[in-house]
């Protein structure tokens, strides 16, 4: 077999790009890693692979959640996290052109520079890559109103399996010629191809925002305000819940005194030039529920309150191992399903926070463990797999933004159905005849 170039086998190169952020460690380490620079990295990378019929598992920033990025012996790693260029930013189009290793938050900062935003925001934006979002169609805090990444991705540059570089989409808002394999693409977790470039839709900065944060009894009352926001037809930018056990862990790590104000909180931001009343309808609905409010159109201050749901995955993880689930259930039935997991974690003595997209019903329960101990087996595990059952029951789904990955495909045929999975694992052939893209995640 002959050697590919840039190819690195040390043990320390292939440690480091052996699993995500998903708490789930392989048994073993991958064959090696390519970090690509450019697109030319990435052709020769897929046409040897292809040759040799080696398994490829593309990577961005790590981020991920749903053990995606996972790789073991056999495969290689094709790190794209070296291709960070922001390639064109056209203002009077409200477009920017990318490479996928560049990190979300910083496209919205050179986005802000004329006045326009990216709108996905996931909570780990200042980690994450616009690839690795595009891989698993990640959403984010303000995915409320602007909805998750698709709804951003207007084209991409892709390498298909064989080495073969396809472009998909278009440059315009609108567009429908042909399939859209853009949108095929976007969330199929790398199994299809790999993204070289994205054109991607900006959009005007919101010229006002307004923001309040809510404290409640318990969890389930801020879920019901939650639904009741959505009842009242009222459609907020962010409308985040955040419960006791990570408030507890948000107080301990920043030395603020959340918990002290309620079990369970909302923070709801809305934008646009009639920011302030909304805001003043948004408190009209949450009143009732809450046992204190307060409202604030002064931009530091939001952003301190919008700071502290930020911190609930990166406080949580100081205090142990981390398992960080991603269910969605109708937004009808967001207080069963919080009532749900409680009762989950109450039955398995397994702790788990919940921090929550509630304005699109998007639940993230967060298994917490000891450090050191398994999050994928025992009584851990046997939680998170409850919670899973529980989404489905309530009509839900396995997964919102963090991708199917390695840790989920257990429960895919049941939500799915036999068909459904049929016809995506024939698309799946379609793309990669030889099923080296990724093999064993998503589908």
């Amino acid at each position: 077999m002959s050697t590919l170039p840039g190819l690195l086998t040390d043990h320390g190169s292939r440690d480091a790009v052996a699993t995500d952020r998903s708490g789930h460690r392989p048994a073993t380490l991958p064959d090696g890693v390519v970090r690509a620079r450019d697109v030319q990295d990435v052709v020769e990378t897929l046409r040897w692979a292809s040759a040799h019929r080696v398994p490829v598992v593309t990577r961005g920033g790590g981020s991920g959640l749903a053990a995606g990025a996972s790789a073991s012996a056999g495969e290689v790693v094709l790190d794209l996290s070296g291709m960070d260029r922001i390639l064109d930013l056209r203002p009077l189009d409200q477009v920017a052109v990318v490479e996928p290793g560049v990190v979300t938050s910083h496209l919205d900062a050179a986005a802000a520079e004329h006045g326009l935003f990216y709108a996905p925001d996931p909570a780990s934006a200042a980690i994450s890559t616009i690839g690795g979002n595009i891989a698993t169609n990640a959403g984010g805090l303000r995915c409320a109103k602007y909805g998750v990444t698709r709804e951003a991705v207007l084209g991409l540059d892709l390498v298909l399996a064989d080495g073969r570089r396809v472009s998909t989409g278009r440059q315009t808002v609108k567009g429908v010629a042909g399939y859209d394999l853009t949108g095929l693409v976007v969330g199929s977790e790398g199994t299809l191809a790999v993204v070289v470039g994205a054109t991607l839709r900006l959009r005007p900065k919101p010229l006002e925002t307004a923001t309040l944060a809510a404290h409640f009894d318990d969890v389930v009352a801020a879920a019901s305000a939650a639904a009741a926001i959505t009842a009242a037809r009222l459609q907020p930018a962010v409308l985040e819940l955040v419960d006791a056990v990570t408030l507890e862990a948000v107080d301990a790590a920043r030395g603020s005194a959340l918990r002290s104000l309620g079990a369970a909180a909302l923070v709801v931001q809305c934008d646009g030039r009639g920011a302030r009343a909304d805001i003043d309808a948004v408190a009209e609905v949450v009143a009732p529920f809450a046992t204190s409010w307060r409202a604030t159109t002064d931009p530091v201050e939001a952003e301190e309150l919008l700071a502290a749901r930020r911190a609930g995955l990166p406080a949580l993880e100081a205090t142990g191992d981390v398992f960080i689930e991603d269910v969605a259930v109708p937004r009808s039935q967001l207080a069963a399903a919080v009532s749900g997991i409680q009762a989950i974690s109450a039955r398995t003595g397994v702790r788990i926070a919940t921090i929550a997209h509630a304005g699109d019903g998007n639940l993230h329960p967060i298994v917490v463990v000891e450090r050191g101990g398994t999050v994928t087996e025992g009584p851990a595990w046997e939680a998170a797999c409850a919670v899973f059952d529980l989404a489905l029951e309530l009509g839900g789904t396995l997964t919102g933004e963090h991708g199917v990955g390695l840790l989920k495909r257990t429960w895919l045929a049941r939500e799915l159905g036999e068909d459904s999975l049929g016809l995506q694992r024939g698309i799946k052939a379609v793309f990669d005849p030889l099923g080296i893209l990724n093999p064993g995640k998503g589908i």
